[in-house]
């Protein structure tokens, strides 16, 4: 890895950290999209909602258990900005889905 500080890859979060912040972050956002999308299942009905909370509890799960099985910093830091991001994206598209499904 080059020094180079400006470097998207060499910022603490994904170098030096320990983990406990994306979890604490993830946490966050995993549960304001929980929410989120149990106030949406009022209005679709479908289940669609639901599917997504799911797959958003799921993704946590993952996050949890990288932080306590991936033995090499590196690649745990890789995987819980990973999913951290593929909860942010899981919310998104399933409120996009049930925002569609209620204009039609």
């Amino acid at each position: 890895m080059s020094d180079d500080p400006t470097k998207m890859g060499n910022q603490p979060s994904l170098t030096t950290s320990t983990g406990t912040i994306w979890l604490v972050v993830g946490g966050i956002m995993a549960a304001i999209s929980v929410v989120l999308l149990l106030a949406l299942q009022q209005v679709d009905s479908s289940g669609v909602a639901l599917l997504g909370v799911v797959l958003i509890v799921l993704s946590y799960l993952v996050m949890v258990e990288a932080r306590l099985l991936i033995r090499n910093l590196h690649r745990r830091l890789i995987v819980l900005a990973t999913f951290f991001g593929i909860i942010a994206v899981l919310a998104l598209v399933f409120v996009v889905l049930i925002s569609i499904s209620a204009v039609d």
